[in-house]
Protein backbone atom coordinates (compact mmCIF):
# COMPACT_ATOMS: atom_id res chain seq x y z
CA UNK A 1 0.00 0.00 0.00
CA UNK A 2 1.35 3.41 -0.98
CA UNK A 3 1.76 5.98 1.80
CA UNK A 4 3.32 9.44 2.18
CA UNK A 5 5.26 9.75 5.46
CA UNK A 6 4.53 13.50 5.53
CA UNK A 7 0.76 13.10 5.08
CA UNK A 8 -1.31 13.51 8.26
CA UNK A 9 -3.95 11.04 7.01
CA UNK A 10 -1.31 8.43 6.12
CA UNK A 11 0.05 8.87 9.65
CA UNK A 12 -3.46 8.36 11.07
CA UNK A 13 -3.81 5.17 8.99
CA UNK A 14 -0.43 4.00 10.32
CA UNK A 15 -1.55 4.63 13.92
CA UNK A 16 1.08 7.34 14.48
CA UNK A 17 -1.60 9.96 15.15
CA UNK A 18 -4.69 9.05 17.18
CA UNK A 19 -8.21 9.37 15.81
CA UNK A 20 -11.73 8.56 16.97
CA UNK A 21 -12.29 5.63 14.63
CA UNK A 22 -15.75 4.74 13.41
CA UNK A 23 -14.77 2.00 10.96
CA UNK A 24 -11.65 0.37 9.60
CA UNK A 25 -11.15 -2.37 7.05
CA UNK A 26 -8.38 -3.36 4.65
CA UNK A 27 -9.26 -0.56 2.20
CA UNK A 28 -10.36 2.45 4.24
CA UNK A 29 -10.60 4.20 7.56
CA UNK A 30 -13.49 6.33 8.86
CA UNK A 31 -13.06 8.64 11.83
CA UNK A 32 -14.66 11.70 13.45
CA UNK A 33 -13.59 15.08 12.06
CA UNK A 34 -11.77 17.16 14.67
CA UNK A 35 -13.56 20.33 13.47
CA UNK A 36 -17.11 19.13 12.77
CA UNK A 37 -19.52 21.20 10.71
CA UNK A 38 -22.52 19.03 11.60
CA UNK A 39 -23.71 17.03 14.64
CA UNK A 40 -22.24 13.95 12.94
CA UNK A 41 -19.19 14.64 10.76
CA UNK A 42 -16.83 11.85 9.84
CA UNK A 43 -14.08 11.49 7.26
CA UNK A 44 -13.71 8.46 5.02
CA UNK A 45 -10.18 8.01 3.71
CA UNK A 46 -8.59 5.33 1.57
CA UNK A 47 -5.61 3.60 3.13
CA UNK A 48 -3.90 4.02 -0.21
CA UNK A 49 -2.42 7.51 -0.55
CA UNK A 50 -4.33 9.19 -3.37
CA UNK A 51 -3.82 12.95 -3.37
CA UNK A 52 -7.26 14.02 -4.62
CA UNK A 53 -10.18 13.11 -6.87
CA UNK A 54 -8.07 14.52 -9.71
CA UNK A 55 -5.72 11.57 -9.20
CA UNK A 56 -8.39 8.87 -9.16
CA UNK A 57 -7.96 6.36 -11.98
CA UNK A 58 -10.25 3.61 -13.28
CA UNK A 59 -8.26 1.16 -11.16
CA UNK A 60 -9.58 2.98 -8.06
CA UNK A 61 -13.27 2.54 -8.98
CA UNK A 62 -13.74 -0.41 -6.63
CA UNK A 63 -12.10 1.46 -3.75
CA UNK A 64 -14.20 4.59 -4.23
CA UNK A 65 -17.34 2.49 -4.62
CA UNK A 66 -16.50 0.60 -1.43
CA UNK A 67 -16.07 3.84 0.49
CA UNK A 68 -19.35 5.27 -0.77
CA UNK A 69 -21.22 2.02 -0.11
CA UNK A 70 -20.09 2.05 3.54
CA UNK A 71 -21.56 5.50 4.21
CA UNK A 72 -25.28 4.66 4.70
CA UNK A 73 -24.46 1.94 7.24
CA UNK A 74 -22.00 4.16 9.10
CA UNK A 75 -24.48 7.02 9.34
CA UNK A 76 -27.24 4.68 10.57
CA UNK A 77 -24.86 3.34 13.23
CA UNK A 78 -24.14 6.94 14.30
CA UNK A 79 -27.86 7.67 14.64
CA UNK A 80 -28.35 9.69 11.46
CA UNK A 81 -31.79 8.80 10.11
CA UNK A 82 -32.99 11.86 8.19
CA UNK A 83 -30.38 12.28 5.46
CA UNK A 84 -26.73 13.18 5.13
CA UNK A 85 -24.22 14.83 2.77
CA UNK A 86 -21.08 13.64 1.00
CA UNK A 87 -18.54 16.38 0.28
CA UNK A 88 -15.25 15.85 -1.56
CA UNK A 89 -13.07 18.94 -1.87
CA UNK A 90 -10.64 18.62 -4.75
CA UNK A 91 -7.49 20.71 -5.16
CA UNK A 92 -6.67 24.20 -4.01
CA UNK A 93 -9.59 25.89 -5.77
CA UNK A 94 -11.89 23.18 -4.41
CA UNK A 95 -10.71 24.08 -0.90
CA UNK A 96 -8.97 20.78 -0.23
CA UNK A 97 -6.85 21.30 2.89
CA UNK A 98 -5.27 17.87 3.35
CA UNK A 99 -3.73 16.45 0.20
CA UNK A 100 -5.04 12.92 0.72
CA UNK A 101 -8.38 12.03 -0.82
CA UNK A 102 -11.13 12.17 1.80
CA UNK A 103 -14.90 12.19 1.86
CA UNK A 104 -16.67 14.37 4.41
CA UNK A 105 -19.80 12.56 5.56
CA UNK A 106 -22.13 14.88 7.49
CA UNK A 107 -25.57 14.52 9.00
CA UNK A 108 -27.79 15.12 11.98
CA UNK A 109 -30.35 17.73 12.91
CA UNK A 110 -30.02 21.19 11.40
CA UNK A 111 -28.94 23.92 11.63
CA UNK A 112 -25.29 22.96 11.14
CA UNK A 113 -22.44 25.30 12.00
CA UNK A 114 -21.32 25.26 8.32
CA UNK A 115 -22.26 23.62 5.06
Amino acid sequence: MSADPNCIFCRIVAGQIPSRKVHEDEHMLAFHDINPWAPVHILLIPKLHIVSMSDVQLEHAGLIGHMMAQSPRLMRELGVTNGFRHVINTGEDGRQEVMHLHIHLMGGPRPWSKG
